[in-house]
C-alpha cells in the first residue's frame, strides 16, 4: 500500500495522468490504477520501468515511509478496513475521495484504535492469570514441553541462512535478521517496561547490548524474530499474550541451541552417565537457564526421562516450574505455583547457602511422592540472583553428573510442620512478642498493567520510535 501511495504521489507531482504514465512504460491505466490502490505488487522489470519514467531511483519507489500525512492517513485507514475486527461492524467499504478531509479520517481512525483497544485489553486479574499460567502448564505437561511445530520452524530459519552446526555465531544472527526483512540497532534509551521494540513500518529491531542472566541481547534478539517466524498477531487475552511469549521463548532457543546438535550431544552424555546442564550451557553459548530450559524440551521425547524445573528467589517465591516426574510444588486453589513459596529442605533453597553459591549444586530430597535428585546453579540477573533447578527421580541420577553427592535432606511439604511453621521451641519462646514489618508486594495490590502487552509503557514505546524513526 505504501508503494502505490508512493507510485501516486510521484506521479501526480509530475503531472502526469494514468494514461500518461501507461504510455511510457507499455501498461494499461488500470493495471496502474491496481498498484496505486495496493492490489497488486509490480514485477521487477514494471518497477525499474516505472522508476525511469518518474525519473527516480528505484529506492525512492520502495521507500517504506508514506510519502505524506495524508497518504499515512489513508494507508492507516485501508489497513484498519482489513482488520476481521472492524469488518465485524458490518460497516460498507469506505472509499477516501479528494473531498474526505483529513480531520475525519483521523476520526475513524481514532474511533478505530480505541475499539481495538477495548477489545484487546487483558484487565486480568491475578486469579485469572494464575489460571492461565495453570492452563499453559498443563499443555506442557501434556507435550513433554516438546513442541514440534515450533522445532521445525526454528530448523527451517536455520536451514535458509546455511547454518551448519555448532554454537550459533554473530554472523548467523545477522543473517537471520536479515532472512526477516529487518535490520538491527543498539540503542541505550529502551524504555524501561520493554526488553525490545520492533518498528514494523521501517523494519528495525532495537537492542540494549548489555543484560545479564538468560535476557542477553542475542536471547532477547531471537525471542523478537520468534514472534515473527511464528505469526504472532496482537494478543487477544492475557492467556494468548502468555502463550506468545512461551512460544517465543522456545524458538529463540530452538535456534541457539539446535535439535539436530544437542540431541546427539544428549544421547552420547547419557551414555557415559554424565548428562550436565553446565556442559550443554558451555557448548552451546547460553545461560545456564535457557539451558536447563532447553533440557526439558528434549529430556522426555528424546532421553525417555521426567523431569522437573524450578526458578526461585532467595525467600523460595517460585518464578516458574514445569514437572512431569510426580513432584508436588506447593499451589494455590486454583492450581497455579507461581508466586507460591518453595520448601526450605529444597535444593533450590540450600544452594543459597552454600559457601561457594554459584558453583553447581547437588542434592537427594526425600518426599511424601518419593525421593528427587537435583541439581540447582545460581543464575545472576540485574536485578536479583535466582536459583535455577533440574531434577529427576532417584532412579534416573545414575544418568547425571554429581549423582555420588552425599547431600540430603527430608521435605515434609505440604505438611506445615516441615518448614511453613516455626518449632515448637521456638514459637513457643517467641510467640507474641514479634512484630514484623511486612514489605508490601505490589502485584497483589492491584489488577494486572493493561493493554495488549501487559506492562509495557505505549507512550514511551511510541515516544522512543518516533525518536529513532528518522535515524
Amino acid at each position: 500500500m505504501t508503494f502505490g501511495q508512493r507510485l501516486r504521489h510521484l506521479r501526480k507531482a509530475r503531472g502526469m495522468t494514468l494514461s500518461d504514465l501507461g504510455d511510457r512504460v507499455g501498461r494499461a491505466p488500470s493495471q496502474l490504477s491496481l498498484l496505486e490502490n495496493g492490489r497488486r505488487e509490480p514485477k521487477l522489470s514494471l518497477l525499474q520501468a516505472l522508476a525511469a519514467a518518474l525519473e527516480v531511483p528505484v529506492e525512492e519507489l520502495l521507500r517504506r515511509q508514506p510519502p505524506s500525512r495524508r497518504a499515512q492517513l489513508e494507508i492507516a485507514l485501508e489497513e484498519a478496513q482489513r482488520d476481521p475486527l472492524y469488518r465485524s461492524l458490518g460497516l460498507s467499504h469506505l472509499k477516501v475521495s479528494k473531498r474526505l478531509p483529513n480531520e475525519v479520517i483521523e476520526h475513524i481512525l481514532a474511533l478505530y484504535g480505541e475499539l481495538r483497544r477495548a477489545r484487546t485489553k487483558p484487565t486480568a486479574s491475578p486469579e485469572e492469570a494464575r489460571k492461565a499460567n495453570a492452563e499453559l502448564r498443563r499443555q506442557m505437561h501434556e507435550r513433554g514441553n516438546y513442541f514440534g511445530e515450533i522445532e521445525r520452524v526454528a530448523a527451517q530459519t536455520l536451514d535458509a541462512v546455511g547454518y551448519r552446526g555448532g554454537a550459533v555465531s554473530q554472523g548467523v544472527l545477522m543473517a537471520l535478521v536479515s532472512h526477516f526483512g529487518f535490520e538491527l540497532r543498539y540503542v541505550q534509551d529502551l524504555p524501561r517496561s520493554v526488553r525490545s521494540i520492533t518498528d514494523l513500518r521501517n523494519r528495525r529491531i532495537y537492542l540494549e547490548r548489555e543484560q545479564l542472566g538468560m535476557h542477553t541481547p542475542r536471547t532477547i534478539l531471537l525471542q523478537t524474530l520468534g514472534h515473527i517466524a511464528l505469526d504472532h498477531e496482537v494478543p487477544r487475552d492475557f492467556g494468548d499474550f502468555l502463550r506468545q511469549r512461551v512460544e517465543a521463548n522456545y524458538f529463540g532457543a530452538a535456534v541457539l541451541v539446535p535439535e539436530r546438535s544437542v540431541v546427539p550431544f544428549l544421547q552420547e552424555a547419557k551414555a557415559a552417565r554424565e548428562l550436565s546442564v553446565e556442559d550443554l550451557a558451555d557448548v552451546f553459548s547460553v545461560s545456564y537457564e535457557m539451558a536447563a530450559h532447553r533440557f526439558t524440551n528434549m529430556a522426555t521425547h528424546h532421553l525417555g526421562l521426567q523431569l522437573h524445573f524450578t526458578k526461585n528467589d532467595e525467600n523460595g517465591t517460585i518464578y516458574k516450574a514445569y514437572a512431569n516426574d510426580g513432584l508436588v510444588f506447593p499451589q494455590d486453589e486454583s492450581g497455579a505455583i507461581e508466586g507460591q513459596r518453595m520448601c526450605r529442605q529444597w535444593a533450590g533453597r540450600h544452594v543459597f547457602q552454600t559457601a561457594d553459591r554459584f558453583s553447581v549444586y547437588y542434592q537427594y530430597t526425600d518426599t511424601p511422592t518419593g525421593t528427587y535428585w537435583c541439581l540447582s546453579h545460581i543464575d545472576p540477573s540485574h536485578e536479583r540472583d535466582f536459583a535455577i533447578t533440574l531434577g529427576v527421580r532417584y532412579e534416573d541420577s545414575r544418568w547425571f553428573r554429581g549423582r555420588e553427592t552425599t547431600n540430603r535432606h527430608r521435605s515434609a511439604c505440604p505438611d506445615g510442620d516441615c518448614c511453613q511453621r516455626p518449632p515448637a521451641e521456638l514459637a513457643e519462646r517467641w510467640e507474641g512478642m514479634a512484630w514484623p514489618s511486612a514489605r508490601a508486594h505490589s502485584h497483589v495490590l492491584s489488577v494486572l498493567p493493561p493493554g495488549a502487552f501487559p506492562g509495557v509503557d505505549e507512550a514511551d514505546v511510541y515516544a522512543f520510535l518516533d525518536r529513532h524513526a528518522a535515524g
